[in-house]
């Protein structure tokens, strides 16, 4: 067989030398791209590197991650429908094609919403780091969404009834919502929980009658660690459904304390108390006094009643300061003495009459006789 005649042979629908001369076409473009690639990109490289900003970084990893490729699969694209290929052949590389593109066009989208919310809002938030740690976790959710309109894109352009998709996407959506309130819910709260900031990473907090470290806020459950120990699951609807306290943004604690003294101290030395109180106070670092009063006569002592503030929120320097007003007093107050008091029960037995017992018929009887 001639040579000129091997290249008149055809297969599926084209000749050799058709196919040889795709196939050249395909090497050159690809040899092209890549020399483009390689000059193109280092000039950006070197040129974002150059810039303060980071969008021209972000914008150069796109250009590298996703539009060369993007032109690598345009090349074998263009050279395959070149030639003559069957209906069916030809539906399914556009069906290829289009996804493709699809998802080249998603990939970018989510890059960019990222350096949108990340390095653009983010940072013009009072808090940037807390803004950032938001920002990532509602993430996963709005690559969802993109993903999703990606494919209902996709759909379209293939051809499909988007209202008849859409509306059994709606239907099926109501009976998964109807099938996972729960789970719904606790994505709500976790969404919730991110923008609103109730309680953060590392926060002390108290939910109810638990008291813990967030460990971890995830998208269905929010993790503390207890101070004995154990590890609390709480579900995200249950944290936004409750009460919490966050102890780690109290700036002061406010200290109110009662002791008695007992009812055989005088007028004098009540009045006496108070001065002592706030001496006291006054010799600790880290407080600020606020009063002490002679509160009420209670069953078995006489009350005092004291506020304070510890200027710090560490629970350990509270304890320190109070136990230190606590030898305090107990100097002073013996010093001055005035005795704390302790419940006691005074009972008091006044003196019976004589108990008059008469006698009965039988002893009056005996008498007689």
């Amino acid at each position: 067989m001639r040579f000129s005649e091997l290249l008149d042979r055809r297969f599926l629908e084209n000749a050799v030398s058709e196919y040889l001369v795709a196939l050249a076409v395909f090497l050159v473009a690809q040899a092209v791209l890549w020399g483009a690639k390689t000059l193109v990109l280092r000039r950006l490289k070197r040129w974002a590197e150059g810039t303060t900003n980071n969008l021209d970084d972000t914008l150069v990893a796109i250009i590298a991650q996703i539009g060369f490729p993007l032109l690598y699969f345009g090349a074998f694209y263009a050279t395959f429908r070149s030639l003559s290929w069957r209906p069916s052949v030809i539906a399914a590389i556009n069906v290829i094609a289009g996804a493709v593109v699809t998802y080249a066009a998603v990939r970018a989208v989510i890059r960019l919403a990222q350096f949108a919310l990340l390095e653009v809002w983010a940072k013009r938030q009072p808090d940037p780091a807390a803004a950032a740690r938001q920002i990532r976790g509602v993430l996963p959710i709005l690559t969802v969404g993109v993903w999703g309109i990606g494919v209902v894109f996709l759909l379209d352009n293939l051809g499909f009834e988007i209202s008849t998709v859409v509306a059994g996407l709606g239907i099926t959506g109501i009976a998964v919502a109807l099938g996972a309130q729960a789970v719904l819910g606790d994505l709500f709260a976790y969404v919730a929980i991110m923008f609103d900031r109730p309680f953060e990473l590392d926060d002390f907090i108290a939910v109810g009658d638990s008291l813990g470290t967030v460990e971890a806020i995830g998208i269905k459950t929010t993790r503390l660690w207890s101070l004995s120990g154990e590890q609390l699951i709480f579900a995200n609807k249950d944290m936004t459904d409750s009460r919490v306290r966050n102890y780690r943004r109290m700036q002061t604690r406010r200290i109110e304390f009662r002791f008695g003294v007992l009812y055989s101290t005088t007028g004098e030395q009540l009045r006496e108390i108070p001065r002592i109180v706030r001496e006291s106070l006054s010799e600790i670092s880290a407080t600020r006094f606020d009063r002490a009063h002679f509160k009420s006569f209670d069953d078995s002592s006489l009350l005092i009643e004291v506020v304070y503030f510890v200027l710090s929120p560490d629970y350990n320097v509270y304890m320190d300061v109070q136990q230190a007003l606590n030898l305090a007093l107990k100097e002073r107050l013996e010093n001055l003495g005035v005795g704390f008091a302790f419940p006691t029960r005074t009972i008091q037995i006044d003196a019976m009459p004589p108990v008059q017992i008469r006698p009965t018929n039988e002893q009056r009887e005996v008498r007689k006789n």
